[in-house]
């Protein structure tokens, strides 16, 4: 191996864990981003009286926007309207209409996760 080569291999190796790294960042962001994506709420969540763990079962609501949700409720004293929740940080117009088939302000949360139906692989072929 002349030297030239040498110095392109060496270089390579100290590049390469962190390649390794980042993909494996990414892959790992990816598939948490899949896994609540790929799961479909059923029924509805009280914004007024819902917990962390039932805002988490709203479509995009992760630990951190039902924290802010819960500390804007607080701060003013419940939600009057569903309109607002855009007062929440994290929360515009397009993530107010996922929500909206999905939120009450009064009631009951009768919401639970579910997951698609995912076809065996016996009665796939037919």
């Amino acid at each position: 191996m002349n030297k030239a080569n040498w110095l392109v291999s060496k270089r390579a190796l100290q590049v390469l864990p962190a390649l390794i790294l980042a993909w494996g960042s990414i892959t790992m962001a990816g598939l948490a981003y899949s896994a609540q994506e790929s799961r479909v709420t059923v029924g509805v969540v009280n914004v007024n009286t819902a917990n962390l763990d039932e805002l988490q079962l709203l479509p995009g609501v992760g630990p951190t926007r039902a924290k802010a949700i819960l500390a804007q409720r607080k701060s003013q004293g419940g939600f009057r309207r569903i309109e607002d929740l855009q007062d929440v940080k994290g929360i515009g117009e397009a993530m107010l209409k996922k929500l909206r088939p999905h939120v009450i302000l009064s009631g009951r949360t009768t919401a639970r996760a579910d997951r698609p139906a995912v076809k065996s692989r016996s009665s796939a072929g037919r």
